[in-house]
């Protein structure tokens, strides 16, 4: 026996994001910082063991599959790419172009478009830059923000090649990093790139010390997809970046 059934019209606030096969971290920090209402829909990009400049740029070969991944019938306000180094090596123009052949959605992001558009709100052109990755990876990474007007003022890395090992790094070694590169250079912020670095949890408490703000790539992407999506002022605050609206 067929049952009746009706079809709504309402739909909840969607958002997309594209992760990679590797990381961990970025699903539990958006469970933490997005509202209820707010649904994240995921799929997952192929990603390499060790990160490389050539391992970043493999993934532009599957983000239009990747993209296409996501639900058909969803409403996606935005969609983010969670990976930092990769939108600093194969462009945010690149990322957002495929990205969208995959997807319909009116705006995409990344945490590199993310960090340079917290940046220009707050008027911070200085920072301090964490980094697990090796000096290559830094480097582009660093050539993308000083493009935007951002210059590192102070830097340090981990030097960690294997991404399994990047999300074992302990919030107490992310936390002296951050002090560290607060406390030098003059810095208007931190910054600890990586969506995968478990960087959440120490964001206050980095704060309360060197009294500037500290940012994580986790937590700009969601403020950016707030402010792409119109619920902004409904994610849950962890650190200063949210006091910017």
């Amino acid at each position: 026996m067929a049952l009746p059934y009706s079809i709504t019209s309402d739909h909840p606030t969607q958002i997309g994001l594209i992760t990679l096969q590797s990381d961990e971290t970025i699903e539990r920090d958006f469970r933490t910082l997005l509202p209820q209402d707010v649904e994240s829909l995921v799929s997952r990009v192929p990603s390499g063991i060790a990160v490389t400049l050539e391992s970043l740029r493999a993934m532009e070969d599957n983000l239009t599959a990747s993209a296409a991944l996501l639900p058909r019938g969803a409403h996606c306000a935005a969609v983010g790419y969670a990976c930092t180094s990769a939108s600093a090596t194969i462009g945010p123009a690149r990322v957002a172009e495929l990205i969208q052949k995959g997807v319909a959605t009116p705006h995409v992001t990344d945490p590199l478009t993310a960090l340079i558009a917290v940046c220009k709100t707050a008027g911070i052109t200085q920072i301090g830059l964490v980094s697990p990755y090796v000096a290559s990876v830094s480097d582009r990474l660093i050539q993308g923000l000083d493009a935007a007007g951002v210059t590192v003022a102070s830097f340090g890395s981990f030097d960690e090649p294997l991404e399994e090992r990047v999300v074992r790094i302990s919030k107490e070694s992310v936390r002296d990093a951050v002090i560290h590169v607060g406390r030098n250079g003059t810095c208007g912020a931190v910054f600890m790139s990586c969506t995968n670095l478990r960087a959440l949890d120490v964001i206050e408490d980095c704060e309360a010390e060197l009294d500037i703000p500290v940012l994580s790539s986790n937590q700009v992407l969601a403020w950016h997809l707030g402010q792409l999506g119109g619920f902004s002022r409904r994610i849950n605050r962890i650190g200063r970046v949210f006091d910017l609206g």
